[in-house]
């Protein structure tokens, strides 16, 4: 998709009515005249306010029709075809000019848990958290994929894991779930626990934290 999106910007087209930049926009899902679509994820369309065709469009319609409403110009991108879209208000289309940088962000967020998920079958072998951790802590990865993953953190034995995991908003409440219970089994492996004051960790058979000086409950 994005490789598309960095063609169609290749295009660089400009407005035949005041010879400014196109903006690339999504399409919306509905064509407003046969409602079959537009045929293209993506439309190139002006969006500035002082273009000829949108200020006078104003007055055109109301007088013709005798409602609110004006026209953008659009272009299908890698083709000549456009039109002069009718948008009923000044704020159309400005909220759906695609961004480039979150996408590049969300490509290369996918490569990186591909990769990561590549490296799940020899990461214990490698003693290799961080691909563990890219999995578990992408929002975006299949439920499956994660809790594949947490079940590989007792068998990694690392207890670098515990921060990020402990300081990282699940939104997913089952992933939560397994990893608290996979962290207490590391733990436990490990003969430890957490001050439930200060979060260091200490002996799980100690009274006092050495850290914080608090008294652990029993």
């Amino acid at each position: 998709m994005l490789e598309r999106i960095l063609q169609y910007l290749e295009e660089k087209p400009v407005c035949p009515h005041c010879n400014r930049p196109l903006s690339l926009c999504h399409a919306p899902p509905i064509h407003v005249g046969d409602g079959l679509g537009w045929g293209s994820e993506y439309l190139f369309i002006c969006l500035n306010d002082d273009c000829p065709l949108y200020k006078n469009g104003w007055q055109f319609i109301e007088q013709q029709y005798g409602h609110v409403g004006s026209y953008r110009y659009m272009q299908l991108p890698g083709s000549k075809e456009s039109y002069s879209m009718m948008v009923g208000g000044e704020g159309a289309f400005t909220d759906s000019v695609v961004d480039v940088e979150a996408l590049r962000r969300q490509n290369e967020r996918h490569r990186a848990l591909q990769q990561a998920l590549a490296e799940l079958d020899d990461c214990v072998a490698q003693k290799n958290l961080a691909p563990v951790l890219t999995v578990i802590l992408d929002e975006a990865a299949r439920q499956e994929d994660r809790k594949r993953a947490v079940d590989l953190l007792a068998p990694l034995n690392d207890l670098a894991c515990l921060e990020p995991l402990r300081n990282h908003a699940y939104k997913n409440d089952y992933v939560h779930n397994e990893v608290n219970l996979a962290l207490r089994e590391l733990l436990q492996k490990n003969f430890l626990k957490e001050c439930p004051f200060c979060a260091e960790l200490v002996k799980a058979r100690a009274q006092v934290c050495m850290h914080c000086k608090r008294d652990l409950p029993a």
